[in-house]
């Protein structure tokens, strides 16, 4: 009558999943995206290690399609000029070392890609910590703050002399 505690399990984290995603912004996503992508890796390494080939197969074809239709498909590289250009470059040499890993069964393969994506994390969440800092105030001198500011009031620097 009811489904597995299993079932229910995953039910309750595509649910998480799926309201993370309509409640992040832009750079949460990416960042989910890498999370997803590494997370796929570990799995292929893990179903590898255990000779698990269907297992393994699948978490590498997650890995790509997370590399190649996600993080790939998110470049704009009219706007984001050499960078957009050299992680394009990156992410399509990724796809191919993670399909080159499932054929040769290479463990090495996966971890090269993990490190080079958990690097790119790592330099994504730094630029989410600094993006979401508030402002530095800004120091105002007593004289130009908005109270002191009166509009109808003549600039001294407006007159000219003559």
């Amino acid at each position: 009558m009811f489904g597995s505690t299993q079932s229910g399990a995953k039910a309750y984290a595509t649910v998480g999943v799926e309201t993370g995603v309509i409640a992040a912004n832009p750079h949460k996503l990416i960042v989910m995206l890498f999370e997803g992508a590494l997370v796929a890796i570990k799995t292929a390494i893990q179903q590898m290690g255990k000779g698990n080939i269907p297992e393994k197969g699948m978490a590498i074809s997650k890995a790509i399609m997370i590399v190649e239709n996600g993080l790939r498909a998110s470049l704009n590289k009219k706007a984001g000029g050499d960078i957009a250009e050299s992680l394009d470059a990156l992410y399509e040499y990724m796809g191919k070392r993670l399909l080159e890993a499932n054929l040769k069964n290479d463990a090495k393969i996966l971890e090269e890609v993990h490190a080079l994506l958990l690097e790119l994390k790592t330099a994504w969440d730094a630029i989410g910590s600094d993006a979401n800092k508030p402002p530095a105030p800004v120091d105002v001198p007593s004289a130009q703050k908005l109270s002191d500011y009166d509009a109808l009031a003549p600039n001294k620097k407006s007159f000219v002399s003559v």
